[in-house]
């Protein structure tokens, strides 16, 4: 039994003024793993005043220290790998596979914004002699997902540490064992007292207090679009500004001179990503109207290769969702796409059998129509919508139907046609017959529409100040 009864605060693991606790449990076992201790407005409060005292002298470190500062997180996190795995396993029901690749990207942020910040250029001159400089902005609030806890945490971390920016992290409530061991990482760092701050609890209390703290000059949210509208709410009657990475419903559309053969299987998989519970999923598969039949007995052969269900096997895919809600919701708008009368192909209500945890059936609906639910609402769960469309112009029109824009996929022989395509989704992110960003570096988030504001640069955390 795992009782996490202290944060990280000031550099120090303090006991919280906070005394509810929270039952962490196992979604793959519903085993009881351990409780936690929620903080409260009082520990809110001191954490950010530790923050604001650690930014004075923190925004004037040099480059070269803030450096040293990312590479001993980084070293810190290395020598935890294993315990980071094992813990999004146990409490997140990630599969091993997942989240061996998700620690190794966490870990990378804070050498990629090292480099960055390398390359950056605080301070310019202009052909008159006026000087622009970007300084630290100031006290960071960050607000991290129960689907990535920790890779968001250190994205946040990385890019406000690059900028001389002191921060507070509420993490998700749902991830305190993964929070614990990253903050032991933060301990072992042996940071400056006060930049980096973790306050356990839920986002209704502790998310809220964080982000309409006065001495917040930042706030950065990764989760619902629905929160997303709240937070921006919080920082309207302040004036301060956000990062904003929120909700998606992606469209991922294969033309028809695609290789199904590739595109189909993949298409799974980055419907599936993360047991669907990712906001870049591509949910809504968009695909020639003669098409549906082979489109249709491909997928059914493409599911049967997915592994579901043993997750410490390196073969698995799909693990639980990571809650009773989670799991409840994505039964409600399975039943609402049966009743709205879309074609059930694979799937349907209900755990998996021979599962004990929450284990949703991962679906597959053809002849979706774009005004129905299952083809509007995030769902954030293994369930995909097929539509079909008639020609190109219709594809993307389908495609941009929607409130969001955070990714989009294009499926083609033709990389020149594909892009053509991919230029006229309105989405920060295009993939190109691919499944994920390969390249290296810390990765933007862009979103367009409801799908958010900001892409977690170094710029987004500094002051322009104009000096003529």
């Amino acid at each position: 039994m795992k009782i996490i009864d202290k944060v990280y605060v000031n550099g120090d693991f303090i006991k919280p003024h906070g005394t509810k606790t929270m039952d962490i449990i196992n979604p793959d076992t519903l085993d009881i793993l351990g409780k936690v201790t929620l903080c409260d407005k009082k520990d809110v409060n001191y954490a950010v005043k530790c923050a604001k005292e650690a930014f004075v002298s923190f925004s004037k470190t040099s480059i070269k220290r803030r450096g040293e500062i990312l590479q001993s997180l980084y070293d810190a996190m290395s020598k935890r790998e294993d315990e980071l795995n094992e813990a999004a396993i146990l409490e997140y029901g990630s599969p091993i596979t997942a989240a061996k690749r998700r620690t190794a990207f966490a870990k990378n942020t804070f050498l990629a914004a090292k480099k960055q910040m390398e390359e950056f250029q605080f301070e310019s001159e202009l052909e008159d002699g006026t000087k622009i400089l970007k300084t630290p902005l100031g006290v960071v609030a960050a607000i991290a997902p129960w689907n990535a806890n920790y890779t968001h945490i250190c994205q946040k971390t990385a890019s406000a540490i690059a900028a001389g920016c002191s921060i507070v992290v509420k993490p998700s409530e749902y991830s305190a064992i993964q929070t614990q061991i990253l903050c032991e990482c933060f301990k072992e760092a042996n940071l400056p007292k006060g930049i980096l701050n973790i306050v356990n609890g839920v986002g209704e209390e502790v998310g809220k207090d964080l982000a309409s703290h006065k001495d917040i000059s930042l706030i950065n949210f990764t989760g619902s679009t629905k929160v997303g509208r709240q937070i921006s709410a919080y920082a309207a009657k302040m004036i301060k500004r956000t990062i904003l990475e929120l909700g998606g419903k992606s469209p991922n559309i294969i033309l028809d001179d695609a290789d199904l053969s590739i595109a189909i299987p993949m298409a799974l998989t980055i419907a599936f990503s993360n047991s669907g519970q990712a906001c870049h999923a591509g949910s809504r598969l968009l695909i020639p109207h003669d098409k549906l039949e082979i489109v249709s007995e491909l997928l059914l052969k493409a599911l049967k290769d997915i592994k579901i269900g043993n997750i410490e096997d390196e073969d698995c895919y799909i693990g639980p969702l990571v809650n009773k809600t989670q799991f409840d919701r994505v039964q409600l708008y399975i039943k609402r796409g049966i009743d709205e009368g879309a074609t059930l192909l694979v799937g349907g209500l209900g755990k998996l059998e021979g599962l004990k945890g929450y284990y949703a059936k991962p679906t597959i609906f053809t002849n979706v129509k774009p005004n129905m639910k299952i083809a509007k609402d995030e769902i954030f769960g293994p369930v995909l919508s097929v539509l079909t469309y008639k020609n190109e112009d219709e594809a993307v029109e389908m495609a941009n139907d929607t409130i969001y824009g955070l990714a989009g996929y294009v499926s083609s022989s033709d990389v020149n046609r594909a892009s053509k395509i991919a230029s006229q989704i309105t989405a920060g992110w295009v993939y190109i017959n691919k499944a994920v960003y390969e390249g290296k570096g810390l990765v933007l988030h862009v979103g367009a529409k409801q799908s958010g504001i900001g892409a977690n640069r170094i710029d987004d955390y500094t002051q322009f100040r104009i000096i003529s």
